[in-house]
């Protein structure tokens, strides 16, 4: 008994040291296995293709009005009334200032009987001239007289021109004393009252007259956009809007005017110190919603872009040499960076040219998980005025549900 007793304990002391060799080879096993890849990151993509977009232009300008005349008096003299209020609106022919007007009176009164002499002068040069003539016929007068009397008439008749001028113009300075608005428009205020004298073309005016319907808006672009803008047109890339570009305005205050209104002119020439040209716009302003001297943002509509593409401004990064690139997903799932040549902007987009082609699918959220060459999973979004938005199946999956596979190089683009 006592021989045989220490059998079953050696037989359990192999198997634990067999267990523990087991337990060991199994770690070691583990320890040597390679860690499984990861999935590859999950990108958003937009499909991009051509559209008619508008062309448009934002530029700084300031308001004026269409006519403006400052009001002088023509003649001398002290104003007996101003029947104008101030800061109103008159009509061209209204009566601003009445002058003291008894100088004038009598000045026509004398023009008058200058006429009156000057034509009986010549009545009676003209009877005179007929008499000798007669005489002549009779031989009783020699030609010389004849000659005289002829010369005298003419005097007569120049002298009765001259004063019916000096008529005239006596009238037209009484006339003056009336002093009138010469255009429609909004009247400032006055510089003189009732009483004060004012000289014929005096240097300050008595009143600034502004017409402010319509309203002129003098905007000021870079020649250089202006001649670019030009070449596009004649190329085809622009197409002019029918009835021509209409300017929409936006003021200070980020309040937009009501009305549309159209291009007037363009300066003859570039500026030599600001490289600016001038363009005139002219608004239509039947509320006086507009005031001269205001500074005022306008949108121009030139007219429509042919074939262009609009990609998302948040997609868009600059390289080192500052040109402008994007990330796109190739048809094998692969991320590829191209150079992108950006026109203008348009809303929170930039519109684009060369670089895209219809269908390309750009990467618009995930792109810094992205690089070039990187295999990635595509998920199309859309972008709207909260940003990107994903679809509901990949923004929030099923509980429960097992994430969806990693697409491989060779998956057929999400769509």
């Amino acid at each position: 008994m006592s021989e045989t007793s220490p059998k079953p304990l050696a037989i359990l002391l192999l198997l634990a040291l067999a267990g523990c060799g087991e337990s060991g080879s199994g770690k070691a096993g583990a320890a040597s296995a390679p860690p499984a890849p990861p999935p590859p990151p999950e990108v958003g993509y937009v499909v991009l293709h051509p559209a008619e977009i508008p062309f448009l232009a934002s530029i700084p300008g300031r308001t004026l009005a269409s006519a403006v005349s400052e009001v002088r008096p023509q003649v001398s003299g002290i104003v007996l009334k101003r029947p104008f209020k101030e800061g109103s609106l008159v009509k061209a022919g209204d009566l601003l200032y009445e002058i003291d007007d008894r100088t004038y009176k009598a000045a026509l009164d004398s023009a008058q009987a200058g006429v009156e002499k000057a034509q009986a002068t010549a009545d009676n040069a003209d009877i005179e001239l007929k008499r000798q003539e007669q005489l002549l016929q009779r031989n009783t007068v020699a030609q010389s007289t004849v000659d005289t009397a002829r010369a005298t008439l003419r005097q007569a008749q120049a002298d009765l021109a001259l004063a019916r001028a000096n008529l005239q113009t006596a009238q037209i300075n009484l006339d003056n004393t009336k002093v009138k608005a010469p255009i429609s428009g909004l009247i400032g205020t006055s510089s003189v009252t009732e009483g004060a004298l004012v000289i014929a073309n005096q240097t300050g005016a008595l009143a600034t007259i502004r017409q402010v319907d319509p309203m002129y808006v003098d905007l000021t672009e870079s020649g250089e956009t202006i001649l670019r803008v030009r070449r596009e047109i004649e190329q085809g890339k622009v197409q002019i809007a029918d009835g021509g570009a209409k300017v929409r305005l936006t003021l200070g205050d980020g309040t937009r005017y009501g009305e549309t209104g159209s291009i007037e002119a363009f300066e003859g020439s570039v500026n030599e110190s600001t490289g600016a040209m001038t363009i005139r716009a002219r608004i239509p302003n039947p509320n006086r919603g507009l005031l001269p001297g205001l500074y005022v943002r306008a949108t121009v509509e030139v007219g429509n872009r042919s074939r262009a593409f609009l990609v998302p401004q948040l997609a868009v990064s600059r390289n080192p040499k500052g040109q402008a690139t994007a990330l796109f997903v190739a048809a094998d799932n692969k991320v590829e960076s191209r150079q992108l040549l950006a026109a203008d902007s348009y809303g929170t987009s930039w519109i684009v040219r060369d670089g895209v082609a219809d269908g390309d699918r750009l990467i618009v959220d995930g792109v810094m998980k992205a690089r070039p060459g990187q295999t990635v999973r595509p998920i199309e979004v859309r972008i709207g005025e909260d940003g990107v938005a994903r679809p509901a199946a990949a923004s929030a999956p099923a509980a429960g549900s097992a994430p969806a596979p990693a697409a491989g190089g060779n998956a057929a683009p999400a769509r």
